[in-house]
């Protein structure tokens, strides 16, 4: 089941990880690094929430399908929409729509960030049994993540990095099968990611890696790494935490082991061969492994913070100008 930690250990059993790479030891101190803007990303948060849950064929999911489109373009990226119908566990048909930015699309070297930008259908995790039909606003499950990479197309598009640069909003991550409905089936999550993946925007499109953004605006949210990607491509890992470290963010990126996580980089691993990452809290504090809202209808604004943002945002900046 999607965003489920299959093997965590506790706090104090946590073993730090030593594995580095030459790229990992060392920070480009000469490269110029646009400076990340946390009032920006936030804002770009906070509109996609405005819209209400952006639940697949509803009018906010419509909406905010158009304002994602707009501000890439504005930002100045080669943007291709990529819309399917898919079909989730129970039948439903998901209007679909996968949103491409790429920045210096001629460049053979590239680096592929994404995030999910649909909210779930169902709070399903709320501690009230009333609002567990009630769609998740995913401020924070979703929401984070694009508005960091808003915030970065934003720069991209006034200082363009060395490297080529696709960002994807993938779609239709979140209407993954709820245990009510009869247990866990892993692939009726992620379904915008898995279409991309078979159907990437460009043919046989590939990138020298991924990666992915998902519930990264928590107060004091801590990052450790997520087992799957140590396993797909652990010197990206290493080298996106030895940044952050550097930069004095060593507190949110926690150098340990963390659970493996059904989420989208695992279908960019698999079916796209892309070595990527999952960027993603952990909370060893409550019962999900997550913040106590996620899948709640307290999933909202007050759970976002701009320290977290910058944190996120500025090690990402420097990750991907630091690449040649």
């Amino acid at each position: 089941m999607k965003k489920v930690l299959i093997f965590l250990f506790p706090a104090f059993l946590f073993l730090a990880c030593t594995q580095t790479t030459k790229s990992a030891q060392k920070t480009e101190k000469s490269v110029d690094v646009p400076v990340f803007n946390s009032d920006s990303a936030y804002l770009f948060t906070k509109k996609q929430v405005e819209f209400g849950p952006r639940v697949p064929n509803t009018k906010a999911h419509d909406d905010c399908a158009r304002y994602l489109t707009t501000e890439l373009k504005k930002a100045g990226a080669d943007v291709i929409v990529q819309k399917a119908n898919l079909t989730a566990f129970d039948g439903t048909v998901l209007k679909s729509t996968n949103i491409i930015g790429s920045f210096n699309p001629n460049a053979q070297t590239r680096i592929l960030l994404f995030s999910h930008w649909d909210s779930r259908p169902w709070a399903d995790n709320d501690p009230k049994l009333e609002n567990r039909k009630k769609p998740v606003m995913a401020a924070n499950d979703g929401a984070s993540g694009v508005g960091v990479l808003l915030e970065m197309a934003r720069l991209m598009g006034r200082n363009l990095p060395t490297v080529g640069v696709d960002l994807i909003f993938f779609d239709s991550e979140d209407y993954g099968q709820p245990e009510s409905a009869g247990g866990s089936n892993e692939d009726s999550w992620c379904l915008g990611t898995q279409y991309w993946a078979k159907n990437p925007h460009i043919p046989g499109y590939t990138a020298r890696f991924g990666i992915l953004l998902d519930m990264v605006g928590a107060p004091h949210a801590t990052f450790f790494r997520e087992q799957s990607s140590d396993y797909y491509a652990g010197n990206v890992v290493s080298n996106v935490w030895s940044q952050a470290k550097s930069l004095g963010f060593g507190q949110y990126f926690a150098d340990q082991k963390g659970g493996a996580i059904t989420d989208d980089h695992i279908y960019v691993n698999k079916i796209a061969g892309i070595p990527s990452i999952d960027i993603i809290q952990y909370d060893p504090n409550s019962n999900s492994g997550f913040g106590s809202y996620w899948h709640t209808t307290h999933d909202t604004m007050d759970n976002v913070d701009k320290n977290t943002l910058q944190a996120v945002g500025t090690t990402l900046m420097h990750v991907v100008y630091n690449e040649k």
